[in-house]
């Protein structure tokens, strides 16, 4: 209890006590709300030594484990808040809400849902015995192990189970990637990005929340929210090594040239964007310097053209989902692309900037397109579908 109470102590107030303790002695609500307030004690204290690097302190409030893991994560913030707590005797359970923020890069700290599981000892005091992502919230890179960090010119990148010097070539890569994007974007952005390395395909569906299933295959995601607010999170690029490691390395730098132009453009993404524009965007970006042809970045749409097979429409956002038909999938990137490659050539470069950022700064879906078709090129949906099926056909039907 608080102020270290102890409940042998003589009196009606000792007897009242030990009822407390085992009862609730009519006063079940205060017992709780003690009990949060000593369990919130412990979690700031236990913040308090991660922020001062003090490992001694930390493991004062329980399990060091976690503290070994993430300590070469430079952290600038890191606070619980305990939101509610289940004791069960000696024994407890807790919700809370983790919020960090990594030095240098997020904006806002980064908010998830954990579950803690908690003891006391022998002289009533509070203890964290595990400390683990709450329901369907995905992990944190911690979970899964001892953190690496590397610090680029640009980037951050963190893995677990990579060595040092493959997380230096992402860097490398990462580096490549930031300037590139704000050569062509501009350079109203952050400029850095921080780059996430799991061990494994399983590893980076664990801190997606999602089925490895749904990304196999997929050598990047970028995570974070969409909107113009300008303080949402930094984005996390989060790479899935197997797929990534098989990629050549023109390959490995038009995936971080994309994921790098989704961190870029965040702010002026937002719900009114249709993924083909968003995506098709990241690609333009990603091949620029690649010196890809049209029908060696876009082979199975090639293929389709080839065959007679031209789309009536641009593609449409659930023909993006990561669980679909992978050809089908493979198509709508690709016809995303053209999409953003013909603007650039027809209306210039500048107009598609311009393009992007008007389409998602409408305040919905509904006409953001149409309306930005009209003020930013000069034209309707319907002519801008034409021209862009003529361009697939005159394109990739060679």
């Amino acid at each position: 209890m608080a102020g270290g109470r102890r409940a042998w102590r003589s009196g009606a107030a000792g007897l009242c006590l030990l009822l407390l303790t085992l009862t609730g002695c009519g006063g079940g609500k205060a017992a709780t709300g003690s009990a949060m307030a000593e369990v919130q004690q412990v979690l700031d204290r236990r913040a308090a030594a991660v922020l001062g690097h003090d490992e001694g302190a930390y493991a004062e409030t329980g399990t060091r484990s976690s503290y070994v893991d993430l300590r070469a994560v430079p952290l600038a913030e890191w606070s619980y808040r305990l939101t509610a707590l289940h004791p069960d005797g000696a024994e407890a359970t807790a919700d809370a809400q983790l919020r960090y923020r990594i030095q240098g890069y997020d904006k806002a700290p980064v908010t998830t849902d954990r579950t803690l599981t908690l003891s006391r000892t022998a002289d009533g005091h509070w203890y964290v015995a595990a400390d683990k992502p709450a329901g369907k919230s995905g992990q944190q890179l911690w979970d899964q192990g001892k953190v690496t960090a590397v610090k680029g010119a640009h980037s951050l990148v963190l893995g677990v189970g990579q060595s040092r010097d493959t997380l230096r070539d992402y860097a490398g890569l990462a580096d490549t990637a930031v300037p590139e994007v704000s050569k062509a974007w501009g350079t109203d952005w952050t400029r850095r990005v921080v780059l996430v390395v799991p061990q494994s395909l399983n590893g980076m569906a664990g801190l997606l929340g999602a089925p490895a299933s749904n990304y196999r295959g997929i050598a990047a995601v970028t995570t974070g929210e969409a909107g113009g607010s300008g303080q949402a999170p930094a984005d996390r690029v989060i790479l899935n090594p197997e797929a990534y490691a098989v990629l050549g390395s023109v390959g490995k730098q038009v995936v971080l040239t994309h994921e790098t132009t989704h961190v870029a453009t965040r702010a002026h993404t937002s719900a009114a964007t249709p993924l083909w524009l968003s995506e098709g965007y990241a690609d333009w970006i990603g091949y620029l310097d690649s010196g890809r042809t049209s029908t060696e970045a876009a082979p199975e749409l090639a293929r389709a053209v080839r065959d007679g097979d031209v789309p009536e429409d641009l593609p449409e956002d659930k023909d993006f989902g990561f669980t679909d038909d992978p050809t089908k999938l493979a198509e709508a990137y690709e016809g995303g692309w053209l999409a953003c490659r013909m603007i650039a050539a027809h209306w210039g470069e500048e107009r598609l900037g311009a393009f992007y950022r008007a389409v998602g700064a409408h305040q919905g879906r509904t006409g953001a397109v149409e309306d930005a078709l009209r003020t930013e090129l000069g034209t309707t949906l319907p002519d801008f579908t034409a021209r862009w099926r003529d361009y697939l056909t005159d394109r990739l039907g060679g």
